[in-house]
């Protein structure tokens, strides 16, 4: 394999992995009765559509039929990818769960 290939390799990878990262964000939002596209431009207003968000939603389950997504889990994955904007407003929506608790 050459570098040009390796590289190749090395972009599909972090790609799905970038893909998984959304779709753990999208499930954890269905899970919570949260929108994820609400939650998304609170963090990044100048970025309105998302066809990789508009695509994992098309990916998740009902909450009944999906396995729970841990909130340290979700914070993880973003905090792995550097989305702490998202992070943060996913963090404030948490809080806002506990407090109705």
């Amino acid at each position: 394999m050459n570098s040009k290939e390796m590289e190749q390799k090395i972009i599909q990878n972090y790609q799905k992995d970038e893909e998984m990262m959304i779709l753990v964000f999208a499930q954890w939002c269905v899970n919570h009765d949260l929108d994820p596209f609400e939650l998304y431009i609170r963090a990044y207003p100048n970025q309105r559509e998302n066809a990789a968000l508009k695509h994992a939603l098309s990916l998740t389950v009902p909450k009944d039929e999906a396995g729970e997504v841990g909130d340290s889990t979700l914070l993880g994955v973003l905090s792995l990818f550097g989305n702490d904007d998202l992070a943060f407003v996913v963090t404030e929506e948490m809080k806002k769960m506990k407090e109705k608790n």
